[in-house]
């Protein structure tokens, strides 16, 4: 097995001159650096792709020798599932972004990170529907979903997804559409990368000169109070407006609440309606500016170290309310270090518009997704890894009795079955059947997990 390994990756060296790169060569410590340290065996080799060709070469070769197959992107998921103990495919030179000529839509390769898309739309008053986060990949945040600032008004990220060229565990290129592909486009649109490589997609765009938003910070022993008049203002509030709430541990103090409302709508009216959340409680800092969608997004960058030990927890919830508050509040005077965090995105408006059977996203009705997060330097030792693990999911056994079941995939993890099969719904059983005519040897494993069975 060994030489076949080894046969295996000579031939990839061999076809892809200069675009392999191994443990100690130059390229593999950048492409394996990703945003969530991992853990355990390392790759084999990283494919620095830069055409689809490139990614059918790989897959072939790795299908056929029988190779851990992996995408890295943007490398921005918690569980490092972009590396796996085979083969890399690293997409992140083929990170293109064209925008169609009548402007409504781009040709987006998917190696590009949301930044990368803003930095072509942006100028032109034009925007895709991305997460939160500029650093994120394109690929990885639309095929699972894709909460944002703008999903009140525009949906997921992956409702704004038109098409998609993948490569097939056989090798094949394909468009996947409304017209081509069909059920193959409804899976990617949720299920992740497992059916094959994504290489590019054509995303919707729109018009959106300017958002209003930025981070208001206020103090955590009023956390209660500004989170339960946050809840009343967001309830009630238009499809234009979107409030992300963060509560997190504080470096060198005390824990601080962090509110994020964006609006998206008419710029004349955005002053008026984000002006309340600057009198929630003793403003510590921060304003709120009618910027652009890419400066907007950039908000996070601060908050954000490559490299951490990471874990992540995640709970759907009905809305916030005075129990889920005193939950959050808890949790945090609770933390374990600096690098503890809660923090939502709300799913409303255009988003529940779209019907449960449409796309193999599962959850359809208004709700807020709660993500948890635990991150510490390493190495740290296994008592401050186990702290951290802990403290995750008690945070989210905080809110077990309050949440919907499930949870959104793109944060879970395989061993929790019944909360994955939960995830996706009365679309588990379809789902499954598209995996299985598409990838029956299961060469795409490395993705965001499915239902087991069905």
């Amino acid at each position: 097995m060994p030489d076949q390994v080894e046969q295996a990756l000579r031939s990839l060296e061999r076809q892809l001159a200069g675009r392999v790169s191994r443990p100690g060569k130059d390229g593999y410590a950048a492409a394996t650096a990703i945003w969530a340290k991992p853990v355990g065996r390392m790759p084999r080799a990283v494919v620095h792709c830069r055409t689809t060709e490139d990614v059918q070469l790989s897959i072939g070769i790795a299908r056929d020798y029988g190779l851990p197959l992996s995408v890295r992107a943007g490398g921005h998921d918690w569980a490092s599932r972009a590396l796996c103990t085979g083969v890399v495919i690293d997409l992140s030179r083929m990170n293109g972004v064209v925008i169609e000529v009548d402007r409504r839509s781009a040709l987006i390769s998917s190696g590009a990170r949301a930044s990368d898309v803003a930095r072509v739309t942006g100028p032109l008053s034009l925007a895709a529907v991305t997460g939160s986060v500029g650093a994120v990949g394109m690929a990885g945040l639309t095929l699972g979903g894709g909460y944002g600032p703008l999903i009140g008004r525009f949906g997921l990220a992956l409702d704004n997804l038109l098409a998609a060229e993948v490569v097939l565990a056989d090798g094949r290129v394909v468009v996947a559409d409304d017209a081509n592909e069909a059920e193959l486009f409804w899976a990617l649109r949720g299920g992740g990368g497992n059916f094959g490589v994504v290489t590019a997609m054509r995303h919707r765009l729109h018009e959106l000169p300017s958002v209003r938003s930025g981070v208001l910070v206020y103090p955590f022993c009023e956390a209660r109070a500004v989170l339960e008049r946050c809840a009343d203002i967001a309830a009630g509030a238009p499809r234009e407006l979107t409030v992300q709430v963060g509560c997190v541990a504080g470096l060198n103090g005390p824990p601080l609440v962090l509110i994020v409302p964006t609006w998206c709508g008419l710029a004349t009216v955005g002053e008026t309606r984000t002006e309340p959340f600057l009198r929630l409680g003793t403003l510590l800092s921060g304003a709120l500016t009618t910027t652009s969608y890419q400066t907007a997004m950039s908000a996070f960058d601060v908050y954000l170290v490559d490299g951490q030990r990471t874990f992540m927890e995640t709970s759907w919830l009905p809305a916030l309310d005075s129990d889920s508050t005193d939950a959050f509040i808890g949790t945090i005077a609770a933390a374990v270090s600096p690098g503890c965090a809660i923090f939502t995105h709300e799913f409303k408006g255009a988003a529940t518009k779209v019907t449960a059977e449409s796309t193999a996203f599962g959850l359809r009705r208004e709700h807020v997704l709660v993500e948890i997060l635990a991150a510490f330097a390493d190495p740290a030792g296994e008592a401050a890894e186990e702290r951290h693990r802990q403290w995750a999911r008690a945070a989210r056994q905080a809110l077990a009795d309050k949440a919907l079941p499930g949870g959104y995939p793109n944060l879970l993890v395989a061993d929790d079955a019944e909360r994955v099969a939960n995830s996706y719904g009365p679309n588990a059983q379809r789902l499954m059947a598209t995996k299985r005519h598409y990838d029956p040897g299961n060469v795409f494993c490395s993705a965001i997990p499915l239902p087991v069975g069905g």
